[in-house]
């Protein structure tokens, strides 16, 4: 039986802007099952990013119900909600995100750190990804000294290290070459089919069609999908 990994229900964000209310996102419903691949599409300032940050649980929805794994979050409290992402969440972002005073063994390794793996297993798995993205050359050197690819590569590798049951891509292609990108798309397809779930936040139509479903959003609303 294939489980439900998250649902979303009547999710919503707003700001306040001055004395205005503004709602980044309005009544999400979404259900996503565990082994999907998702595509959220639509224009700048539709809500892709927003999303994609409050199911991650870096932001929160302001109304609404979500449940990730079962678990009521929008009812946690935020130190079981860290746990939960840690835990069971890989983040690729489009800027990258890398730690600049951290090299790049030590970024790939941070993950770890939070959960209890003894040093000389975090040594192996560490090892594996750079070998996994041909960076091991590249494992002393810091972010500033790497190109917008490998920054990539070592931001994957640090959202893959913890094995992750659902990885959030935001725009993961947007600073590379069409080759590097390929590249990430086809490792993407490679990790859904063994399993991990994935929704990624995209504007091209070239890697959306790498989903199982595309969900549009406008403004913040699923507008089809």
């Amino acid at each position: 039986m294939v489980n439900t990994i998250l649902k979303l229900s009547q999710a919503t964000r707003e700001v306040n802007s001055g004395s205005n209310k503004i709602a980044l996102l309005d009544s999400i419903n979404m259900e996503v099952k565990e082994g999907e691949f998702i595509s959220l599409m639509g224009p700048s300032g539709s809500g892709k990013s927003t999303l994609l940050n409050c199911i991650g649980m870096l932001d929160n929805f302001t109304d609404g119900g979500y449940t990730f794994l079962g678990e009521p979050v929008h009812s946690m409290k935020e130190r079981n909600r860290s746990k939960l992402y840690k835990e069971y969440i890989g983040f690729v972002f489009q800027a990258y995100h890398l730690i600049d005073e951290l090299n790049v063994w030590e970024n790939i390794e941070t993950p770890l750190l939070y959960k209890n793996i003894k040093s000389s297993e975090r040594k192996a798995l560490v090892a594996d990804m750079l070998d996994r993205f041909n960076i091991v050359g590249k494992k002393d050197l810091f972010p500033a000294q790497l190109s917008g690819g490998q920054q990539q590569l070592v931001g994957i590798a640090r959202a893959l290290i913890g094995k992750p049951k659902l990885i959030l891509a935001d725009e993961p292609t947007g600073n590379l070459n069409s080759k590097q990108s390929t590249e990430i798309m086809e490792l993407f397809l490679e990790l859904n089919k063994q399993g991990v779930t994935i929704i990624q936040a995209t504007h091209s139509e070239t890697n959306a069609s790498y989903g199982s479903r595309i969900i549009n959003l406008l403004d913040g609303k699923i507008v089809s999908e």
